[in-house]
């Protein structure tokens, strides 16, 4: 199988996001598989799957614009409904509707039902580390290292609208991602109409993380930090900041499975 990842290389943590898709792809013995960094729309042209890594996603998505990647990106999501995954600024990118946004301050790519609340746990200084359990990666699996910088919570899932969220874009301080309908039968069959909620962090865990410290998180319902919906997954931490490629890996996988099915059908 012959699969090309692209991981955005705008600004952010891309290389560390190459590198760990690299391990991840040596431990599921894939073979064929090549990952790029991606700067222009030619070369986001050649993905079958794409990583919107963590960094600044206002500065992601003027620079986006400025090289004529910004429609291609949500054509990439929204029309083609290709896998992509986005970490901390990534997951803003990827959101419907987020807030503590200047209009015009910020564009987005959509491609999630849900409404992000950026910096949602303050600034550089108050990041923290919590091994937090990620039912996804499979029955006894060891809890994840996830690290959080200046990290976004899903505030609110959206109901599924094929137009644009008009309640969202009522709101004060708040931008909303432009429209795109699903075009092709492997498109359609990647669209989902609900959001699903992989991991939460307790919100105890969520008021120590002001204190700049190491936390462990109990099993109470909290804020959400890692949702999916069909081909769009996206998390609130850093998994590239690990060196534990368990995420990489799973994802490659959801991958494998949409490029799959893409054939199947002829596309």
């Amino acid at each position: 199988m012959s699969v090309t990842v692209g991981v955005l290389a705008l600004q952010g943590a891309f290389i560390e996001h190459v590198s760990l898709l690299k391990k991840a792809a040596e431990q599921e013995s894939l073979v064929g598989w090549e990952f790029i960094e991606v700067r222009t729309p030619q070369e986001l042209a050649t993905c079958d799957g794409l990583v919107l890594p963590g960094g600044e996603s206002t500065t992601m998505s003027l620079v986006a614009a400025r090289s004529n990647l910004l429609e291609p990106l949500r054509d990439f999501v929204k029309v083609d409904r290709k896998p992509v995954w986005g970490t901390c600024a990534g997951l803003i990118l990827l959101a419907e509707s987020a807030n503590k946004t200047k209009k015009g301050g910020q564009e987005l790519i959509g491609g999630l039902d849900v409404r992000v609340n950026r910096n949602h746990f303050g600034r550089q200084t108050e990041s923290f580390q919590a091994p937090l359990e990620l039912p996804f990666l499979g029955e006894g699996a060891a809890p994840f290292p996830t690290v959080f910088i200046r990290a976004p919570i899903v505030e609110r899932i959206l109901p599924h609208q094929k137009g644009i969220q008009e309640e969202e874009i009522k709101l004060e301080e708040t931008v909303v991602a432009p429209s795109r309908q699903a075009k092709g039968a492997a498109a359609e069959a990647a669209t989902a109409d609900h959001v699903e909620v992989l991991a939460t962090l307790s919100r105890p865990a969520s008021l120590l993380a002001t204190q700049g410290r190491e936390i462990s998180p109990d099993k109470e319902l909290g804020d959400i930090v890692a949702v999916r919906q069909g081909n769009v997954f996206g998390t609130s931490f850093h998994p590239e900041l690990t060196g534990d490629a368990r995420i990489h890996a799973w994802w490659l996988r959801q991958v494998e499975a949409a490029v799959n099915r893409r054939k199947k059908l002829g596309q």
